[in-house]
């Protein structure tokens, strides 16, 4: 008789908590079994085999899709490739890390041949510091570890290494009614219908956090969404109008408020790292920022203000 094991004596047994052992379960990895007089999942031998595969396959970083497509195929071919495809993006972290190696050491031996008890070459190794940071966008990499053309190498490594990173989660967010700025300048959003919004404060309820809800884009315009009561009329609100904040999923990553070229690096990485999941972008939908935390402790602190940007998804359709 093949032997029943019930869930907790397999996360005990295998150090998973339940719900990772029902998240797998959901995704089609395993299967469990329940009798009519007994409520908990139970797991037999077959499963278990199948269990164990997949804990290895996530220890070696492999993704859910790909473990799916490894179950839904006969024959080695697609885990030999799926396999092969970790070995070449080990390789190329390995690459990176030895190349990232070679530029902290050239920063060293640059600050032993430095005196930091001459506050005057503290001031050149920062004045060299400013010349690069302005030289940046007309340096050309040749290949050469050292020297100012090597700056864009080193972005280059960095951003790829921190790309491996998954610092993006999935978050649901719920349709609300708001009152909106419409599609305007900065200028406008920022002043009048900011100082609108600040007299007003007694018609708006926390969505998420007291701050600001959602602010999109679109056309070189933005526009604002704060989420109102449900007794606020159109009345009320006056010169703006009510709106539907349409909801749904959304990729959630954090940038730096004000930080043009950091939300561009956030919305890249976010869409380089859906290609490795089951969503695509929803057109349908606009990206959003949100700050969730307007704290001048906090950003005095960090240097800068917390921006969550929020890029709307949707599951793939299926063939």
């Amino acid at each position: 008789m093949n032997e029943l094991i019930k869930i907790r004596d397999v996360s005990l047994r295998y150090d998973i908590s339940a719900r990772t052992l029902r998240y797998y379960e959901d995704m089609g990895l395993i299967t469990s079994a329940r009798s009519e007089d007994y409520a908990y999942r139970l797991y037999d031998a077959e499963n278990l085999r199948r269990l164990e595969q997949v804990l290895i396959l996530r220890k070696l970083n492999i993704s859910i899709k790909d473990i799916q497509r490894i179950f839904d195929t006969s024959g080695s071919e697609v885990v030999l490739e799926v396999l092969g495809k970790k070995v070449d993006m080990i390789d190329e972290e390995i690459s990176l890390l030895h190349e990232l190696k070679e530029f902290v050491l050239e920063f060293i031996r640059q600050i032993e041949r430095s005196d930091f008890e001459n506050e005057s070459d503290v001031k050149l190794l920062y004045t060299k510091a400013k010349e690069i940071e302005t030289q940046i966008v007309n340096v050309d990499y040749e290949g050469n570890p050292s020297g100012a053309n090597s700056v864009n190498r080193l972005i280059e490594v960095t951003e790829k290494l921190d790309n491996k990173v998954p610092d993006i989660m999935v978050v649901r967010i719920p349709d609300f009614r708001a009152a909106t700025s419409g599609l305007a300048s900065w200028d406008m959003v920022f002043g009048a219908f900011h100082q609108w919004q600040e007299a007003h404060t007694h018609l708006f309820k926390d969505i998420i956090f007291n701050c600001p809800d959602f602010l999109t884009g679109k056309d070189n315009q933005v526009e604002w969404y704060w989420a109102i009561r449900d007794d606020v009329t159109e009345a009320d609100i006056q010169p703006y109008e009510i709106t539907e904040f349409q909801g749904g999923l959304y990729a959630a990553a954090v940038s730096m408020d004000g930080d043009g070229e950091s939300h561009n690096r956030v919305r890249s990485k976010t869409e380089k790292w859906l290609e490795g999941t089951n969503f695509i972008i929803d057109n349908d939908r606009r990206f959003a920022g949100h700050m969730i935390y307007y704290d001048d402790e906090i950003k005095q602190g960090l240097g800068y203000n917390q921006m969550t940007l929020y890029a709307p998804i949707k599951l793939k359709e299926t063939p």
